[in-house]
């Protein structure tokens, strides 16, 4: 008997369980809960009884439903990523969704063929982190009835549900922390705004809140191919009239200063560090580094809401716009010390 000829099928899990094929159908698909719990536990049993899977693939190009959702990220290494996409997860599988996650690099070039590879799927709904600006192939997905959520940066042009953190709240509690921890000199270190819109935000109000609040200011944008001590060292040697602090747009900019500060002996707290983005490994360097840390599982859960509430004609007639705050956790590499 072949592999294929040996699975389960639904006639089999409905005759195991005491029920219709009928029956069977809906509690795999999105009409469960017309079904009694007592028989949804008949058939739940009967399906991890036999081995049963249902064939999503099968049940999407026939027209009811791939209970498929999209998640396409602009970098799967970042751990704002992987937090966010595990969030996601967790509300799509309370829902009954399974997940395709796809990972772009950064590359436009490959977000627009994962784009595609999404649609061939059939998927019922996308979260998408843009690397690019795909504002056509987005909207195409949207004409054509696929509901669509923005995941931290945004598109032009592109009028839908956008999930994030509340750059501008961010920004401002993070410089109101160092101003209050003595640090009146700050060098505000990122990665290439160009693509992405939340690099973006952050940058303008670090600028904006700076010169509102007479901070000597710089910024550092960081190159990928070698870490650019000649900024920092000059930052650390000369930060003007009072003490200097780091202020680092997220986790991957968080990571390069701390191996910086390392590799040339600064010391922290002496000179402030502080990062977007709790890591793990953030209490672990002492003195500990002071964070502002992102809600992700609110994030990835309020995305999978937007989603749903899409397809069942629930959304609110305009898009919204959901920014989560961060919380700020304190540790010693923002405590001044002397400098002897």
């Amino acid at each position: 008997m072949s592999a294929a000829s040996s699975r389960a099928t639904l006639i089999e899990v409905a005759k195991l369980a005491g029920t219709s094929k009928t029956s069977v159908s809906r509690f795999f698909g999105p009409e469960r809960e017309r079904l009694t719990p007592s028989l949804q536990t008949r058939i739940a049993n009967a399906a991890t009884a036999l081995g049963y899977q249902p064939n999503l693939m099968a049940r999407g190009l026939k027209g009811g439903g791939s209970r498929l959702l999209g998640v396409l990220v602009a970098d799967i290494r970042n751990p704002f990523s992987v937090a966010v996409v595990h969030g996601i997860e967790q509300a799509a599988r309370t829902h009954g969704y399974s997940l395709i996650v796809c990972n772009t690099d950064n590359d436009p070039e490959q977000e627009q063929q994962h784009l595609r590879l999404l649609k061939s799927y059939q998927i019922e709904g996308l979260i998408i982190n843009a690397a690019g600006q795909p504002e056509a192939q987005l909207q195409a997905l949207k004409h054509s009835g696929v509901p669509l959520v923005l995941l931290d940066r945004e598109v032009r042009q592109l009028d839908v549900d956008v999930i994030g953190l509340d750059n501008a709240l961010a920004i401002d509690m993070a410089l109101d922390h160092l101003v209050r921890q003595g640090y009146r000199s700050i060098l505000y270190a990122s990665e290439p705004p160009a693509y992405a819109s939340t690099r973006q935000e952050r940058l303008q109000r670090f600028n904006q809140q700076a010169e509102r609040l007479g901070i000597k200011s710089q910024t550092l944008i960081l190159s990928s191919s070698a870490p650019d001590f000649e900024t920092l060292t000059a930052f650390v040697e000369h930060p003007g009239s009072s003490p200097g602090a780091v202020l680092c747009a997220n986790g991957n900019v968080t990571l390069a200063m701390t191996r910086s500060f390392q590799q040339l002996d600064i010391t922290l707290g002496q000179t402030g560090l502080m990062g977007i983005d709790e890591l793990d490994w953030c209490e672990l360097i002492t003195p500990g580094i002071t964070t502002l840390a992102q809600p992700t599982d609110d994030i990835g859960h309020a995305a999978v809401s937007c989603l749903l509430n899409q397809l069942n004609g629930s959304a609110q007639a305009s898009p919204v716009r959901y920014r989560h705050a961060p919380r700020l956790q304190i540790r010693g590499s923002t405590t001044l010390v002397p400098n002897f």
